[in-house]
């Protein structure tokens, strides 16, 4: 099992960007992931606007979150659905072990699923000696590999066809091979009889409607409709920010959530749940239980700023994007949210003191916000993290009493800033100095007296920085006119 933890981010990365296999395999799947999205944007005739209405659409639900809940209960309970309340990871899984031994579970299947992946959830099932099966065929290959997903939408992303065919080997008993086709069928065979067996199906919820009390859950498998209606039980987990106000809402999300994801215009499958089956042999489960999942999301929605967090529709658009993310893949962040999402998120959730490095694993370049589809200012919630994060480790700080170093360095860089003259003299001064500081073309980890220099220290602790050019673009531009005249 992978017990890489966020406390740990830095050696993560380091041993992520030394795999070259890794590495490889995340840059042909993202750049693959981003052509699609992009090709799938541009058939829809305002893509923009579209994005506007969802954000507003989510604002609204968290400003009122309290009354859609309620309406969303209420309409899907009408319709025989149970609900259970849990205040954090521990309890949810309390709940659903408990709904299980009860009914004498002893096989479950459960559907892909973020927020059971959030709570640990197999882990505590195993535990109570039930067997889960993960059927959506990225979590079944992550679930023999005994690790954890490394990607929001695709699980396996980080897995090249080789691996997942010895893992298929070692561990089905299948003849060595390489076929795509012969991989999925031999997953395929596995499956198709743990469905029929099991006694309980769990699966997540993409979106909760609380005009009518129904659950959509969106999927290309089929394993999710499997797991939702054959087994006589079933559980969905659901995190209670995803709620939508009305029916006609999905319109909106079902553009943006599959185009975003996969690239596609609409998921091959979209389930919609309301409640129990009215008939013995209509499809559907005798019971329906809703665990609705708080988890430290009641805090983040009682600030302004991180309460834009819980937007998310987990499209995995902002991971592909990330240039961070492209480079050491999910494992480094030790989470099950990974990339930008997953350094806003985590740190929320699972506290501060443990994933401090996370808010900083970003270059701020923007690109996590140009792809969100619900347009989530991923950059501005990383510096508000960061604010925090600054300002517990100096609680003696405040806004009123900056730190004496940190005001006198603002003062001569406003002063440089504004007076081109100083400007040029302190590009003047780098170049002559920086030889103490620059070794093999790059300013990197400073060692030695070069450590006096507080800040550039603390900048390249984490990161590589480009010597200063030995001619300015002001010198350059003149010469080449003067060249030109002559």
């Amino acid at each position: 099992m992978n017990h890489v933890t966020s406390e740990t981010f830095d050696e993560n990365a380091k041993a992520a960007l030394a795999d070259s296999q890794l590495r490889g395999a995340l840059r042909n799947a993202t750049s693959l992931f981003g052509q699609r999205r992009l090709a799938a944007t541009k058939t829809v005739t305002d893509w923009e606007g579209l994005r506007t209405q969802a954000r507003t659409i989510k604002d609204d639900v968290l400003l009122h979150l309290d009354q859609y809940l309620e309406k969303f209960v209420a309409h899907a309970e009408s319709r025989g659905a149970q609900f259970h309340w849990a205040r954090d990871a521990a309890e949810a899984n309390s709940i659903i072990c408990n709904l299980a031994k009860q009914r004498g579970a002893r096989t479950i299947v459960k559907s892909k699923s973020m927020t059971t992946e959030e709570t640990h959830l197999n882990v505590a099932l195993e535990a109570a000696n039930i067997q889960v099966v993960e059927t959506d065929l990225g979590e079944y290959i992550i679930q023999l590999a005994e690790e954890t997903p490394s990607h929001i939408i695709v699980p396996a992303i980080h897995k090249t066809k080789r691996q997942i065919a010895e893992l298929f080997t070692e561990e089905l008993g299948m003849a060595p091979t390489d076929d795509v086709d012969k991989l999925t069928r031999t997953a395929r065979e596995q499956l198709r009889n743990r469905f029929a067996a099991a006694d309980i199906g769990i699966s997540g919820v993409n979106f909760g409607i609380a005009e009518t009390g129904t659950i959509v859950i969106l999927e290309n498998e089929g394993n999710i409709r499997l797991t939702t209606s054959l087994p006589r039980v079933h559980i969905a987990v659901m995190g209670i920010e995803k709620i939508l106000p009305r029916f006609a809402d999905l319109d909106i999300f079902l553009k943006l959530l599959p185009r975003s994801g996969t690239g596609q215009r609409l998921t091959t499958y979209q389930s919609f749940i309301t409640g129990t089956k009215t008939d013995k042999n209509a499809e559907g489960p005798e019971e329906l239980h809703v665990v609705m999942l708080d988890n430290g999301r009641s805090r983040m929605l009682a600030h302004p700023v991180t309460r834009q967090s819980l937007a998310c529709i987990r499209c995995g658009a902002c991971l592909n994007a990330c240039p961070v993310y492209q480079q050491i893949g999910g494992h480094a962040y030790g989470s099950v949210y990974p990339g930008p999402i997953g350094a806003v998120i985590t740190p929320q959730l699972m506290g501060l003191e443990k994933t401090q490095q996370l808010p900083y694993a970003s270059s701020l370049c923007g690109a996590c916000r140009e792809v969100c589809p619900v347009k989530i200012d991923i950059p501005r919630l990383l510096l508000h993290l960061r604010s925090e994060i600054t300002e517990k480790s100096a609680p003696n700080v405040t806004s009123a009493n900056p730190r004496t170093g940190e005001r006198l360095a603002f003062k001569v860089w406003q002063a440089t800033m504004t007076r081109p003259w100083l400007y040029e003299l302190s590009g003047k001064l780098g170049r002559l100095f920086q030889g103490l500081v620059v070794k093999n073309g790059r300013i990197g980890v400073l060692k030695g007296p070069a450590r006096l220099a507080t800040p550039l220290t603390a900048w390249t602790s984490g990161r590589d920085l480009r010597p200063i050019e030995q001619q300015s673009f002001r010198e350059l531009w003149s010469k080449e006119l003067a060249h030109k005249k002559d």
